[in-house]
């Protein structure tokens, strides 16, 4: 009991000294809270809500909704729940940071309400919009103005909105991205970022400000555009309802905010040309960072701005994008089974290590997660190629599923090197796919990159990011003085070969599928 008290008195003590940052990751899966300490850089307490994954609404085939009153329900409760577990003084978080689900729709009235349920990432309505942009503006213009197509991005998103729901369309006041909707119910302030209006396509790189030529096709009032304020930089105060709802002290300022995959690049460091960063949570990323407006003639990967742009110094992501990759896992989790039994992860794993590269000739394309920007828009749904009755089994179903995916991204980051992207490493939080060796050993010998993985996470990355934007922090090298590399894995020339024979034979599966 002495013991207990004494522990518990030097604890007290440690919080009075300590200073820390909140960081938010509003993910489509989840929400996810993190604390981490100034002085130390290290996540001191870290909850998620929900335990289970969030519904994704899907109406129609292609459509893909969720609520934004749900992600705010979810980011008090992983709030008051990381509160509880480091036992941390409120008063001393300096600052809050927010990383999101990219290139989602929230439309809201002049009370701040949501008009209608947040069109996501994965929705894949808008694409003929986009398209139709894109001819009209041409081609020329839309690529060396957004460096993009308007495809199925935020701004198309809003222009559906105004054909189809004219209603709707009428009582919209402002619009913002899904970070921006929390950082306003946090702080009553409707900002947003240069990179988060890039990732709409609501960024003109050659005019250096708002992409008034799309706006003037899709016929939209800029006016209904949030104020642009640095990534970095104190962009509301906690207000007294929020303070309450949260558990948090009113007045504590929101410093950064960025969309999940520019902030899963900065949590790893990712800031300077050439330096790549890849996710594999439930789409499946490749960022790598340059110092042009690069673009892709095809638009099949995209340009953003990154987050340690600056005026004299470009900074711009290329993104290349699989929908279908975490949530391919999950889905093969909750549908097959063991002994009547839903499998876990491991037990997944464990399956498709029991079966050699190439799963016996069993290939997968795992595109059943709406239109795919690296396919051109198209919509090809997921399918196994040469499923033989007689010889195959789970294992190969789950081993085909993860070379699947990762082909996916090979066929992507090709897109990338005929653009002049140049990786040496690529960096990764140890978390989600990157979690199954199988995975990784299939990621570097298919890449053909050597791959390093990080005690990170977006919301950690979010912590960090509040603290330079508070000024907390001086540099990148002070705010990432705690990031601890946990793994590094290269390619072996034999694996290499087998992977890059079978990654072969998946191509030419999917040019099949694609010329049908």
């Amino acid at each position: 009991m002495v013991i207990l008290t004494i522990s518990k008195y030097f604890w007290e003590q440690f919080n009075r000294m300590q200073r820390f940052l909140l960081g938010l990751d509003i993910g489509s899966s989840s929400v996810k809270a993190t604390l981490v300490a100034v002085d130390t850089g290290k996540a001191i307490a870290s909850a998620q809500s929900p335990k289970e994954e969030m519904e994704i609404l899907a109406p129609h085939a292609g459509w893909a909704e969720q609520h934004p009153e749900v992600w705010w329900e979810h980011v008090v409760k992983s709030i008051h729940l990381c509160l509880n577990k480091s036992g941390a003084d409120v008063g001393h978080i300096k600052a809050i940071g927010i990383a999101y689900q990219m290139h989602g729709l929230v439309a809201i009235d002049k009370n701040g309400k949501p008009v209608r349920s947040s069109i996501i990432w994965c929705d894949s309505r808008a694409v003929g919009e986009g398209e139709k942009a894109f001819n009209q503006l041409g081609k020329e213009h839309c690529l060396t103005h957004f460096l993009n197509s308007p495809g199925n991005f935020t701004a198309s998103k809003l222009k559906w909105i105004k054909e189809n729901e004219p209603d709707v369309y009428a009582r919209i006041y402002k619009i913002m991205l899904p970070g921006d909707y929390i950082a306003y119910k946090l702080s009553g302030e409707i900002v947003t970022t240069d990179t988060g209006l890039s990732e709409g396509i609501f960024w003109d790189y050659k005019e250096g400000g708002i992409a008034h030529s799309l706006l003037n096709q899709y016929g939209i009032d800029p006016s209904l555009l949030a104020e642009v304020k640095p990534v970095f930089s104190e962009q509301g105060k906690l207000t007294k309802n929020a303070a309450e709802e949260t558990g948090l002290k009113a007045g504590t300022i929101i410093s950064y905010r960025a969309g999940d995959q520019p902030n899963n690049a900065f949590s790893l460091n990712v800031i300077n040309k050439d330096e790549t960063a890849a996710t594999a949570g439930t789409s499946g990323v490749i960022y790598s960072v340059t110092d042009k407006n690069s673009f892709d003639v095809k638009s099949r990967v995209n340009t953003f701005i990154h987050v340690s742009n600056k005026p004299a110094e470009k900074r711009n992501g290329v993104l290349l994008c699989v929908n279908g990759t975490g949530i391919l896992n999950s889905w093969l989790r909750r549908n097959l089974r063991s002994s009547d039994q839903l499998l876990d992860y491991q037990q997944m794993n464990d399956y498709a290590e029991k079966v050699p590269v190439g799963a016996d000739g069993l290939l997968m394309l795992p595109f059943g997660n709406g239109a795919e920007r690296i396919l051109e828009n198209k919509i090809i749904n997921a399918s196994w190629h040469g499923l033989d009755f007689n010889q195959h089994n789970q294992a190969h179903i789950l081993r085909a599923a993860q070379e699947g995916i990762v082909f996916a991204l090979k066929y992507g980051f090709e897109i990338l090197q005929a653009m002049g992207v140049k990786s040496k490493v690529i960096r990764a939080g140890q978390a989600n796919m990157f979690l199954s060796p199988l995975f990784r050993k299939a990621f570097v010998n298919t890449i053909g990159v050597p791959l390093e993985l990080y005690d990170t996470d977006g919301s950690k990355g979010a912590a960090l990011g509040a603290g330079l934007g508070a000024g907390i922090y001086s540099s990148f090298e002070e705010a990432f003085k705690g990031l601890a590399r946990l793994h590094e894995e290269s390619p072996n020339n034999e694996l290499k070969a087998r992977y890059e024979e079978t990654y072969q034979q998946w191509k030419q599966v999917l040019t099949k599928q694609l010329n049908q």
